[in-house]
């Protein structure tokens, strides 16, 4: 009998992992998070960190078995989630207000654009 095939498609043994270690405060603690392999990908993270999936990240790691590396990459996400909360026109919401003081450097990810001079009539 044949398998249908999945509904998501898998990720590339190759693929860069993204794990985030979540503090519960209090008694409970801080735990890694168990997610979909399908949502362990640096833009789905992002997005999920800014809507609120978390409540109070601690620290985010990656890695790729395939290649045999990990690396904390608290630092670079903070400070993305605080140029995209900037560039979107919102408040970083309050799960990430410690994460980003934390870990995030002040410093924008991208230069700024240069300003054309505006011309005189």
């Amino acid at each position: 009998m044949r398998r249908p095939p999945p509904i998501a498609p898998a990720l590339p043994d190759d693929a860069n992992v993204y794990l985030v270690l979540d503090d519960f405060g209090g008694r409970l603690g801080r735990a890694w998070r168990e997610i979909d392999e399908e949502r362990t990908d640096r833009r789905t993270l992002l997005n999920d960190l800014i809507d609120g999936q978390y409540s109070d990240p601690a620290r985010v790691v990656v890695f790729n078995t395939a290649e045999g590396w990990s690396r904390d990459v608290s630092q670079e996400l903070a400070d993305e989630v605080a140029e995209r909360c900037a560039i979107d026109g919102f408040d970083i919401p309050p799960s990430l207000e410690g994460f980003v003081d934390r870990h995030g450097t002040g410093r924008p990810n991208r230069l700024p654009l240069p300003l054309r001079a505006s011309q005189k009539a």
